[in-house]
């Protein structure tokens, strides 16, 4: 039986291929029926071989780290998963520990020279796959682990953990922006948002944000924010823009609060700040979070979202033909949520 799946065939340039026979899974592989690939930013900067993403990729990579589908065939010594089982693609090597056991840059799936979701079917070693929602679509799935897990990370593992009687402050409605607002409602904390569109921010409302700013109208958006929370300013901050927002987001964040940088999505990345004073004076912690998180983090997200029956918000879905129109889509960030290729 001939499948398919896009490569990477030059910079900027996806081609999609048929093969003769669908892969066969080894004594420990999993075979599984991709049936929706979530694209990320991350996946633009790889297929354009942007310098901002510090790996190459290898010639005709599959990209994506982001995928869910159905196990269709099992080897002879899989134990965790059986035959029309849901699941999601772990595409890395972390599977447990807070401190990035076994994470490495390089088998990250859909860069370098590790091959990802963009296609049919794919080979998994039975370890890197964790169980998909109960409640959720294979299309809504397959944004889980690099939006979802970083997001989750970000909340409740990081050096301040989110809860009731919080403030956390978010970023845009981006994937990542989106979980944050949905994890953080859910968790009990107040959300304020951000966003250059009022109709944006409507979304944001929709997803759990208490209050919503308007930066594009606010420029010194920082200062709503601090009249928002009676001048005490967030808890918690989660920043997927990086140098163009971080002075501000700074001033938002209280005294001994945590900014957790998930994200460089600044039009000058290497944009001058002057943040020192505001981090020593105002005991604050900056952290840059490599990495979603491990396999026991996503497989807490699947618990959480079932707990409160969360979905993520899907920005559009596209056929798998389309998957050229998907990622100009992604690189544009123009609608909430995550874009999706229906495979």
């Amino acid at each position: 039986m001939a499948c398919k799946s896009w490569h990477v065939a030059s910079p900027g340039t996806l081609t999609l291929k048929e093969h003769d026979k669908v892969p066969t899974p080894g004594p420990k592989e999993v075979l599984v029926r991709i049936k929706a690939a979530g694209f990320n930013y991350r996946d633009v900067l790889v297929v354009n071989h942007d310098p901002a993403y510090p790996l190459t990729p290898e010639p005709d990579l599959v990209p994506c780290s982001d995928g869910a589908g159905t196990v269709e065939a099992v080897g002879s010594e899989v134990s965790r998963w059986k035959e029309g089982d849901n699941v999601i693609v772990f595409a890395s090597k972390w599977y447990n520990g807070p401190d990035l056991h076994g994470f490495k840059m390089e088998d990250v799936a859909g860069s370098g020279y590790e091959q990802g979701t963009l296609t049919q079917y794919m080979v998994r070693d039975e370890e890197r796959l964790f169980r998909a929602p109960e409640h959720l679509s294979m299309e809504e799935a397959s944004t889980l682990f690099t939006a979802g897990v970083t997001t989750y990370r970000a909340l409740f593992h990081g050096p301040k953990l989110v809860g009731k009687g919080m403030t956390v402050l978010t970023q845009g409605t981006g994937g990542v922006s989106c979980y944050a607002i949905q994890l953080a409602a859910a968790a009990g904390a107040t959300v304020i948002a951000t966003s250059s569109s009022d109709g944006k921010l409507d979304i944001a409302r929709k997803l759990g944000a208490t209050h919503v700013v308007n930066y594009r109208n606010t420029p010194n958006w920082s200062e709503r924010v601090l009249e928002l929370t009676g001048g005490k300013g967030v808890d918690l901050t989660v920043d997927v823009v990086g140098a163009e927002s971080i002075e501000q987001t700074l001033k938002s964040t209280s005294f001994g609060g945590v900014v957790v940088v998930v994200g460089l999505l600044s039009q000058e990345p290497n944009f001058k700040v002057d943040i020192m004073t505001d981090i020593l004076y105002g005991s604050k912690t900056m952290v840059g979070q490599l990495g979603a998180g491990s396999r026991d983090m996503a497989e807490g997200l699947v618990d959480f979202m079932e707990k409160h029956d969360l979905k993520p918000e899907i920005a559009k879905t596209f056929k798998f033909e389309e998957a050229v129109e998907g990622l100009q889509a992604a690189s544009k960030l123009t609608a909430p949520g995550k874009v999706v290729i229906k495979v």
